[in-house]
Parts: C-alpha cells; sequence; structure tokens
C-alpha cells in the first residue's frame, strides 16, 4: 500500500472509530448517567484524535503537494520536447519543400 493509501486510510480509520465509538455510545442500552460518563471520557478523548487527525491530514497535503509539484515538472518537461520535436520537424519538412520546389522567376521555372 502506497503512502497516500495508507495516509488515507488511516485518516479514515480514526474517523470511523470515532462515529463508530458515538454512534454505539447513544444505542447501546445503558442507563443515562452511565452513557453521559462514557459520553464525557470521548470528549475528553476527542482533542487528541483531532490533532492525530489534524497531522494526518496535514501529512497527506503535503506528500499531495509534492506529487503534484513532481508530477507538473514532468509534464513541462515532455511538454517542451514535444514543442522542440515538433518545431525541428516543422523545419526538416520546410527545408524538403523549398529543395524540392522549382523556382519561379519572371514567369519561367528553374529547378
Amino acid at each position: 500500500m502506497s503512502d497516500k493509501q495508507s495516509g488515507g486510510f488511516v485518516g479514515g480509520l480514526m474517523l470511523g472509530a470515532a462515529m463508530g465509538a458515538v454512534a454505539g455510545l447513544l444505542v447501546a442500552p445503558r442507563t443515562g448517567r452511565e452513557t453521559r460518563r462514557i459520553l464525557k471520557k470521548s470528549a475528553d478523548a476527542l482533542p487528541e484524535l483531532v490533532e492525530d487527525l489534524s497531522t494526518s491530514v496535514h501529512l497527506q497535503a503535503n506528500r499531495l503537494s509534492e506529487t503534484a509539484l513532481v508530477n507538473w515538472e514532468h509534464t513541462l518537461t515532455r511538454l517542451r520536447e514535444a514543442i522542440a520535436a515538433g518545431q525541428e520537424a516543422s523545419r526538416q519538412e520546410y527545408d524538403q519543400l523549398s529543395q524540392a520546389a522549382p523556382v519561379v522567376t519572371n514567369g519561367s521555372t528553374q529547378e
């Protein structure tokens, strides 16, 4: 699994775990007092979870930015090479046509 995939997986896993925990607490057959106590513990752990998720998202954004920059540079390099090849092919064709075409002067053709 690549870094991009594993980072997204970890972020999704953390978010899914948090959502699952909250849903489980709200649906569980407990008394209101027990549920509030568990929710308070979960709420106390929430800042750490958010910080971990934020760090993960930040790292993934940096990786994505670096990857996009590298891909853009490769694209520009290929584009420059294609333009240069097209210009060279055009120049060669022009040379071939100008050598093969007869020269017209004063209405008469010279080769």
